[in-house]
């Protein structure tokens, strides 16, 4: 998401806060809610998927996704 995104959810909490929000409003602002925590999220997993442990030997080990959960 780019700042642009952002600031429009800013502006969005702040008119919400002082005088409320129109339907179409609430529903852009669900959006870009939406749009923001997918991108966090695909940044966490592309920093998990580089990430490796280095054991006291040196080797290095992907970390491997956790199962079940």
């Amino acid at each position: 998401m780019d700042q642009k995104g952002i600031d429009r959810i800013n502006e969005l909490a702040r008119k919400a806060k002082t005088e409320g929000l129109t339907e179409a409003e609430q529903q852009e602002r669900a959006a870009l809610r939406r749009e923001y925590i997918d991108s966090v999220l695909g940044s966490l997993k592309t920093q998990l998927d580089n990430t490796y442990i280095v054991d006291e030997k040196g080797n290095k080990k992907k970390i491997e996704p956790k199962s079940g959960k």
